[in-house]
């Protein structure tokens, strides 16, 4: 163990110690958490403006124009004609990439403590539930989500086969999200992705949540109730996108 002020003659027959247990980290713990919490609150409020304007395919042509393809043209037009084309949509994309290196390097040092931490005295299965498995998968499903949107920007933005179809057009989001979730594997990959995102999007804002310093019991119901709410409303949206195009509803 380790205390101060230490009987000499106890240190050196190796009964006690004054080293640390443990090495201090560069980093405190807590600010990791808190910038984990923050850049996640970053990802949870692009992907609900994300759905919310892909919900557009729904909406119908404006003048022969795809109402997603109006949107897609006014993110790449935003802040013109002071900014130049698509300088708006490259400061986001840059920040929401800073974001997610913060992220990932924020959850495996986290990772990587616990298990140090917790050493051969790991305790498992004490609870149950949904809460409790989101907590246990957290890292696995930030993976998988991580692996999804590498594969959604090689499929829908830039048009790399043979993640995306060869019938691929800059511009042309409309066409293009039918062309992609036209392919049933795809579809299913992309809804499956959206279930994994609810489950690691929930727990998180809840984490979030406690990293913040949020403990007021009203607060903290309430929070409860938009850590789920959410994160199901942007999963049942993005689902229906790729099943009404894969089952024909859309086309």
């Amino acid at each position: 163990m380790t205390v101060k002020n230490a009987d000499r003659d106890a240190i050196v027959h190796g009964k006690i110690t004054e080293k640390p247990l443990r090495e201090r980290p560069s980093y405190p713990t807590w600010a990791i958490k808190l910038v984990m919490a923050v850049t996640g609150l970053i990802f949870g409020l692009y992907v609900l403006v994300h759905m919310v304007g892909n919900l557009k395919i729904y909406m119908p042509d404006h003048n022969g124009i795809a109402a997603i393809n109006e949107y897609g043209e006014f993110l790449r037009t935003m802040g013109a004609p002071v900014l130049p084309r698509e300088s708006f949509l490259w400061l986001f994309r840059i920040v929401l990439l800073a974001a997610i290196v913060l992220h990932i390097h924020g959850a495996f040092a986290l990772h990587g403590r616990s298990r140090v931490s917790r050493g051969k005295f790991a305790r498992t299965n004490l609870v149950g539930g949904l809460n409790t498995f989101s907590s246990r998968t957290m890292l696995i499903t930030g993976i998988i989500l991580l692996l999804f949107i590498v594969f959604h920007i090689l499929d829908l933005t830039m048009g790399v086969t043979p993640a995306a179809p060869e019938a691929f057009v800059h511009g042309e989001i409309y066409a293009n999200l039918i062309a992609s979730f036209s392919r049933w594997p795809v579809a299913i990959f992309y809804i499956l992705a959206m279930v994994v995102l609810f489950l690691h999007l929930s727990h998180g804002i809840w984490l979030a949540v406690s990293d913040l310093g949020i403990t007021g019991k009203r607060w903290r119901k309430a929070l409860l109730v938009v850590a789920y709410l959410v994160p199901a409303i942007v999963m049942i949206g993005n689902i229906s996108m790729p099943l009404s195009i894969a089952l024909g509803w859309l086309s």
